[in-house]
C-alpha cells in the first residue's frame, strides 16, 4: 500500500467516517434468508452490502476417520461460479477455491462453532 493510501485512510479513521462514507460504528445492512436451495438439508443466502453468498449444507452417513472415533465428520466445499465473475471457471475446484474451503474448515473447527462429537450416530 502507497504512503498516498494509507494517509487517506489514516484521515478517515482520525474524522470517524470509514471510506464508504459510514461512521465508525456503523454496520452495513445484513439480509438473510433461510430455505433458498430446495436440495439442501439446510441453506443461507446472506448479503452484506455488495457481498452475496449462498450456502447450502448436504448430510451423508459415513464412518468415523480412526484417529477421531467418537465424532462425526464435517467437511466444507467451495464454489466460485462463473455467473458470479468472469474470472471464476466451471469445472474441478480451482486454487482459490480450495484455499476459501480450508479457511472456512479451519476456522469453524478452532472456533468449536460445530461439536463433531453431536455429529456422530454411532460411536468407532
Amino acid at each position: 500500500m502507497n504512503e498516498e493510501i494509507k494517509e487517506h485512510i489514516a484521515n478517515a479513521l482520525k474524522s470517524g467516517i470509514r471510506l464508504d462514507g459510514r461512521k465508525g460504528d456503523e454496520f452495513r445492512k445484513i439480509e438473510i434468508q433461510t430455505d433458498v436451495i430446495k436440495t439442501a438439508a439446510g441453506s443461507a443466502h446472506v448479503k452484506c452490502g455488495d457481498t452475496e453468498v449462498i450456502a447450502g449444507v448436504s448430510l451423508s452417513v459415513s464412518t468415523p476417520f480412526p484417529d477421531k472415533p467418537d465424532d462425526g465428520v464435517l467437511m466444507v466445499g467451495t464454489e466460485l461460479l462463473p455467473l458470479s465473475n468472469p474470472e471464476f471457471e466451471s469445472g474441478p475446484p480451482s486454487i482459490d477455491s480450495i484455499e476459501i474451503s480450508r479457511v472456512i474448515d479451519r476456522g469453524v473447527r478452532e472456533s468449536k462453532g460445530v461439536d463433531t462429537s453431536a455429529l456422530c450416530i454411532k460411536k468407532g
